[in-house]
């Protein structure tokens, strides 16, 4: 089914060429979006909001592979992502639905996490695949609604998918979140607690009171001394996810237990990098020589190395809305800007230490 003929143009915040936040720019003339397969769906946006990829992508990050995936049997006459559309989380309200989508109808209320290799959601309708999306929680509203998807399949994936954790296996686990205070980390602390873990948290003392409210047990200031020192007077752990990498993969696997099943999982990966740098195949050569590499060595010496992405699930979604409409995980909203705001909430995000999610309200309902 098409479109109708009366919407041919939107409102939108896109980029036309790759750097710093001066490439944003705001139109009212972006191609309005159209549905090209039956299982896709047009939504309203109502709420988005930004997270670390849309900085890193802005930048030029990961386009490569990216751009494989977005044409990859080279069908296009020319070679260009742009205008591009930044944003991957939306909340809002499905306005049209292809042949085949049955789950949900015109007028839902619904939150996604699109894929980057598709269109964003800083713009006034976006199209998503029927599986990517979700019923919203009925508990909360758009906005609150938008600070989840991204960051919540992110951690999902790596605790779940990727760690193997679960509500009915995470009982009395001892689990380590390094960089607990972001917006995967505050959720990660939740969700590990909902299922029944022991959480340690590390973050900076001024967001300590909050992690600590969401659930964590205890809380290591990473500024106040050595932080390799102060987590080894602590008991091994089972679990360990690192949203910080950098150093910290040199020394945080000696904090798991030995030969126990004891897992890290790590969100800070250079498959993208690699990609950019080297060329598709190369790149996936060389990533592929990394993590294997790695897992042998730390599998050597009794723990499991991983690595972790974020991958879009409307069936996650469906099971992270239940969580939340249970009262066991609440969004973190660190601002709300309007939707004429955007380049000052990618300034704000680019600041960093953030306490959760930097909000963007689309349209003045919620």
């Amino acid at each position: 089914r098409a479109s109708p003929r009366v919407w041919s143009a939107m409102p939108s915040w896109v980029i036309d060429r790759y750097g710093s936040n001066e490439v944003l720019r705001f139109t009212r003339d972006m191609v309005f979006p159209i549905i090209h397969f039956p299982n896709e769906v047009i939504i309203r946006v109502h709420a988005a909001s930004l997270n670390p990829i849309d900085l890193s992508m802005r930048r030029g990050y990961g386009a490569t592979a990216l751009n494989m995936k977005r044409d990859p049997l080279k069908l296009k006459t020319e070679e260009t992502e742009f205008p591009l559309t930044l944003g991957r989380d939306v909340s809002g309200v499905v306005m049209e639905c292809g042949l085949s989508v049955s789950y949900f109808k015109p007028g839902d209320e619904v939150w996604a996490a699109i894929p980057p290799w598709k269109q964003g959601t800083l713009s006034e309708f976006v199209v998503a695949s029927g599986n990517e999306v979700s019923f919203k929680p009925k508990c909360l509203s758009h906005i609150e609604a938008a600070a989840l998807p991204y960051v919540g399949l992110t951690a999902w994936s790596a605790l779940n998918q990727v760690g193997g954790l679960n509500k009915s296996n995470c009982s009395g686990k001892r689990v380590l979140i390094l960089g607990a205070s972001g917006g995967v980390g505050t959720f990660a602390v939740q969700l590990v607690k909902a299922w029944g873990a022991h959480v340690t948290a590390v973050c900076s003392h001024d967001a300590s009171t909050l992690v600590k409210k969401l659930g964590a047990d205890d809380v290591i200031d990473y500024k106040s001394g050595n932080l390799e020192e102060q987590l080894k007077t602590l008991p091994l752990f089972d679990f360990i996810l690192d949203n910080v990498g950098g150093s910290t993969e040199k020394w945080a696997l000696d904090l798991l237990k030995k030969w126990s099943g004891a897992t890290y999982v790590t969100l800070v990966t250079p498959f993208l990098i690699n990609m950019d740098k080297l060329g598709v195949a190369d790149g996936m050569l060389q990533t592929g020589f990394t993590v294997g590499s790695k897992t042998l060595k730390h599998l050597l010496k009794g723990v499991h190395y991983r690595w972790a992405f974020f991958m879009p699930s409307g069936p996650s979604l469906d099971e992270i809305a239940e969580l939340v409409d249970s009262g066991k995980i609440q969004p973190v909203i660190d601002e709300v800007f309007s939707f004429s705001e955007v380049p000052k909430a990618f300034l704000k995000l680019e600041g960093g230490h953030a306490r959760g999610k930097t909000v963007i309200n689309v349209i003045s309902r919620q």
